[in-house]
């Protein structure tokens, strides 16, 4: 079994698609046919079922993919500290970034790990919407970067850093009539919401889809990492992360509504191909040593 020969099949895999796989490894069809065959010959199961042309992952396949991947991790994390002990890791890394605060992300504690450990390495961190920036890194645009939502990206490497919970604020004028009321008179309400590819947005509609209801936007911000400021001026409802609104609540700023609330979680993404690169295994290997801290 050869290196080569996973990073294949983890490529078809994911894409689903073997011309296309065979474009993104810069390599031919049959090349990556052959690669896979040879795999699938090493192992001595086959991982592809390729019955009613289609290509679609066997049990097996889909069993040992995840392995595939974190071999395909772990390799490039060798040869990542291979070469920070020969003093050769140098370059640009552009990072992606959802809108949130600087201290919720650890950003400080990140740079000063990269500055640290990485001293050659210029890193510029990128801020986009949630669907943005996974598009992003697919296409090659951003080596990494921090992803928020409910669900991790499928076709995407990815790694849970901590779970987020967010809560629904309401504005202080608006609490007494909401206490006797429910999720339908809540929609009704005015909501100060994200743009519709941020991850804001995608956990309100998530949130309120549950209940088969929609919010009555009145205001998109982009930057939704001070959405409190509205929520405080009055000026609409707002899902706040759980500390930031129980912090709020306890000094009157707003009120939070029990049963309001949505789970997600903080994921490190990279490409399947992004993350076998030296460069960008060092950097996710230091990202995941500050959280771990």
């Amino acid at each position: 079994m050869e290196l080569y020969q996973v990073r294949a099949f983890v490529t078809v895999a994911r894409i689903g698609n073997v011309t296309k796989a065979a474009e993104a490894l810069c390599v031919t069809q049959p090349a990556v046919t052959g690669q896979l065959k040879s795999l699938e010959q090493s192992l001595g199961v086959a991982l592809f079922d390729r019955s009613a042309g289609r290509l679609v992952l066997t049990r097996a396949g889909d069993l040992l993919l995840p392995k595939a991947e974190a071999l395909l991790t772990v390799s490039g994390e060798l040869c990542a500290i291979a070469r920070q002990l020969r003093g050769q890791l140098a370059g640009v890394v552009d990072f992606g970034l959802p809108s949130e605060t600087a201290e919720f992300l650890r950003l400080g504690e990140m740079v000063t790990s990269v500055n640290r450990a990485l001293p050659l390495v210029e890193l510029r961190t990128r801020g986009h919407a949630a669907l943005r920036l996974l598009d992003q890194i697919r296409a090659g645009a951003l080596a990494a970067g921090y992803y928020i939502g409910a669900k991790p990206p499928r076709d995407l490497v990815w790694t849970g850093l901590r779970s987020v919970t967010y809560r629904v604020a309401v504005p202080a004028r608006m609490a007494e009539a909401m206490h006797p009321r429910g999720w339908r008179f809540l929609s009704e309400l005015p909501w100060v919401d994200g743009m519709v590819d941020s991850h804001m947005h995608q956990l309100l509609q998530e949130m309120f889809d549950r209940q088969g209801l929609a919010p009555r936007v009145v205001m998109r911000a982009e930057d939704t990492s001070g959405l409190e400021a509205y929520v405080r001026a009055g000026s609409g409802c707002a899902l706040i992360r759980e500390e930031v609104a129980v912090r709020g609540a306890e000094h009157g700023a707003w009120m939070v509504w029990g049963p309001g609330q949505i789970d997600a979680q903080l994921y490190l993404v990279t490409s399947t191909e992004g993350g076998s690169d030296p460069l960008t295994a060092a950097l996710s290997s230091l990202i995941r040593s500050v959280w771990e801290a």
